[in-house]
């Protein structure tokens, strides 16, 4: 092989590598409630309490600490046994709606409040997610009213 093949293969493999680097990593809080911490550590100072089925985004991980991500952009650590790899999405919007179909003229099943968390099930046409409420209302929402994915 010659010398510019390899140059090739080694530039093709290290942009595979950056964009599995790139991929974003939602979890949820797998706890009644998880306590946010300014560092990896429990003698960090203690920010605040994040409840179940929260969705955040993983940024860093170090042993048994994630340092995530919130809807509102907040970074802090928490304990990583009590993040979940369940997929949730959490209405960013003033409202949101459930409708049947990934259309906008659908019918709405459901109208969920800011900060309602739903269960992210898989992406739908571009613009929309299919999701399902703690209910059973199992639909489509619009991206643009959700945050985690």
């Amino acid at each position: 092989m010659t010398t510019m093949w390899r140059r090739v293969l080694v530039a093709l493999s290290l942009v595979g590598a950056a964009g599995a680097a790139l991929a974003i990593d939602y979890r949820s809080i797998s706890v009644p409630a998880a306590i946010l911490y300014d560092a990896p550590s429990q003698q960090g100072k203690k920010l605040y309490l994040i409840k179940a089925q929260t969705p955040i985004e993983v940024v860093v991980r170090l042993d048994g600490w994630f340092k995530v991500r919130d809807a509102e952009g907040t970074l802090a650590w928490v304990e990583s046994r009590h993040v979940s790899e369940r997929r949730m999405l959490v209405v960013t919007a003033p409202q949101a709606e459930i409708r049947l179909a990934d259309k906008p003229e659908a019918s709405v099943l459901a109208e969920l409040d800011k900060w309602v968390a739903v269960e992210f099930i898989e992406p739908a046409s571009p613009g929309w997610a299919k999701v399902r409420h703690r209910d059973g209302a199992t639909g489509y929402v619009r991206s643009t009213q959700v945050w985690g994915l």
